[in-house]
């Protein structure tokens, strides 16, 4: 699971990365106070570049190691993810976040093909 401040940081990881569940805060005050189930092994947290949200990644990356989770930061090039996306492009964007996450959700989350949940088929993003 990912967990970042705004709507639009958000939404353009998810233009990357589709499959992954996502959480947007509307603040960094709101960021460090989400709540995660007990059985979220790892949560990424998706920081913003300035000081605000520094401060919510550290109360958030500290909670979620206490509560037995892996907490790992994905950051931006620019100032957020939104930036990245609108300045590079999404192969860019993909290519930031590869060397980031975890080696074994790399073909999980990274693939460019996302599965439809309809039969056997996989559509392929451009």
């Amino acid at each position: 699971m990912a967990a970042g401040e705004g709507i639009e940081t958000m939404l353009s990881l998810r233009c990357a990365m589709p499959s992954m569940a996502m959480v947007a805060a509307l603040s960094a005050a709101h960021l460090a106070a989400i709540l995660f189930q007990a059985t979220l092994r790892r949560l990424y947290i998706v920081r913003d570049d300035d000081r605000a949200g520094n401060g919510a990644v550290a109360g958030l990356f500290d909670r979620a190691q206490s509560a037995g989770s892996k907490a790992m930061v994905l950051s931006p090039q620019c100032g957020d993810f939104n930036e990245d996306l609108r300045n590079l492009d999404i192969s860019a964007l993909r290519a930031t976040l590869r060397v980031q996450i975890a080696p074994e959700d790399v073909t999980r989350f990274l693939s460019t093909r996302v599965w439809t949940g309809i039969g056997d088929e996989a559509r392929t993003l451009l």
